[in-house]
């Protein structure tokens, strides 16, 4: 059953940009909950060179069911060119917060509004 369920991460340079990102991912449905950490020290390559920059995580919580539209939905809100979105499976959790995340992110029909 845990393997129905991913955590999903991405970073932005901005709380702004992450709150947005993550308020719209809920609010759509795609994912149950989403947690902002930050700020955060990155380093990395990028073009050539490598970067340090001060970013914010935010970390959604879903099932892998809803990871292609939501990867589609962070990438669409997103200022990076190649935002970070990795998905990480779940291989355990508590039954009734997995049980929780699928309720929350199911999709809506016209006949549940």
């Amino acid at each position: 059953m845990a393997e129905a369920y991913v955590q999903v991460t991405t970073t932005t340079d901005s709380r702004h940009e992450a709150a947005e990102i993550a308020r719209s991912a809920v609010a759509e449905r795609l994912a149950a909950a989403a947690q902002l950490v930050g700020p955060i020290a990155s380093t990395y390559w990028w073009e050539g060179e490598i970067e340090s920059a001060e970013e914010w995580m935010v970390v959604f919580k879903t099932t892998a069911e809803r990871f292609e539209a939501l990867a589609g939905r962070i990438a669409e809100q997103h200022s990076y060119d190649t935002p970070e979105i990795i998905a990480t499976p779940v291989v355990a959790g508590s039954g009734d917060y997995l049980a929780w995340v699928r309720e929350q992110t199911a999709e809506v029909t016209t006949d549940q509004v």
